[in-house]
């Protein structure tokens, strides 16, 4: 019988728990943001369509959306035989639906997956990444990446993110009514419609911030889970370390301007594309940092019997 992708693609249950821990807080905020909502009398209907609108858009263009940002082309097993060999092994293993293989002709050493579901999935690797890492290397970066269509990730982290849209929405709608919104109230309304802007301007900046730091967590988790799925199916831990040494060692040499112009796709990433210098990924990161991700590679050598 086969066996699932969820199933070949094993996870560490500590990381697992973490994540249902973070998913709760995030619930939990949402309950709080919809009273908020009620009570102050905002349209709940409104903010919820418009911000359920983009969310939903993100999620079912999430493919289309990654590669024209990232200047990707989809490419056949004739273009790129390798690639594919890759991708049909990892499959084969995983026993998973096939991906579109997609290549970015940029010399920023990445690679991503996305897509809303593995049915309607695209791995794609940059020729930087194809250039600089050996197979096995390449191998273990492209099964991360699958880990994360196998798990759904794209759904889970658009679902995470929905809360922090609609916080941000009532904020921008609330700092319009205030900025724009007309008089026509005696003193005591006027003071209380004050007191009110300014109650939900805070609890929604609040709930923005707790939501982004919610959902970068929960993100950094998923990126540790992926490394152990994909490090386990392939059954060579250190070659996932070897490759995110080198490619992290390697994005240094990037232009800052490159790099500066692939930041918005970190999310997707295998590595961030980080920039010189202080930037807001560097103190909010989707990903954990290499020394983490190195220390868990490590321990799964270590698990395996394997020489660290």
């Amino acid at each position: 019988m086969a066996t699932s992708s969820r199933k070949r693609f094993r996870s560490d249950p500590q990381l697992v728990a973490r994540m249902g821990i973070t998913m709760f807080l995030i619930g939990a905020l949402y309950v709080g943001v919809v009273a908020a909502l009620i009570a102050s009398g905002i349209n709940l209907v409104f903010v919820i369509v418009i911000a359920g609108g983009l969310l939903f858009a993100q999620y079912y263009f999430s493919d289309k959306m990654a590669l024209y940002g990232m200047g990707g082309h989809i490419v056949t097993p004739e273009e790129a035989p390798e690639l594919h060999g890759i991708v049909d092994r990892l499959c084969a293993l995983s026993d998973m639906p096939k991906p579109r293989v997609a290549i970015a002709d940029t010399d920023i050493p990445n690679a991503f997956a996305t897509g809303r579901n593995p049915k309607h999935a695209v791995i794609c690797a940059t020729t930087g990444i194809m250039r600089r890492l050996e197979p096995q290397e390449l191998e273990g970066v492209l099964s991360h990446e699958l880990s994360h269509v196998a798990h759904r990730d794209v759904a889970v982290m658009t679902f995470a993110s929905f809360l922090g849209m609609v916080a941000g929405f009532v904020t921008r709608m609330a700092l319009y009514s205030g900025f724009y919104g007309g008089g026509g109230y005696d003193d005591d309304d006027d003071n209380n419609g004050v007191a009110l802007f300014f109650i939900v301007l805070l609890v929604s900046i609040l709930v923005y911030a707790l939501s982004f730091i919610l959902t970068r967590t929960l993100s950094r988790y998923r990126e540790l889970s992926a490394d152990r799925s994909g490090a386990l199916l392939t059954g060579r831990p250190s070659a996932l370390a070897s490759a995110l040494q080198k490619v992290t060692g390697d994005m240094s040499r990037i232009p800052t301007r490159d790099l500066r112009a692939a930041e918005p796709f970190n999310a997707f990433f295998f590595t961030p594309a980080l920039a010189n210098g202080v930037s807001i990924s560097s103190f909010f990161s989707t990903h954990p940092t290499l020394e983490k991700r190195l220390a868990q590679l490590a321990k799964i050598s270590a698990e395996l019997g394997q020489p660290v």
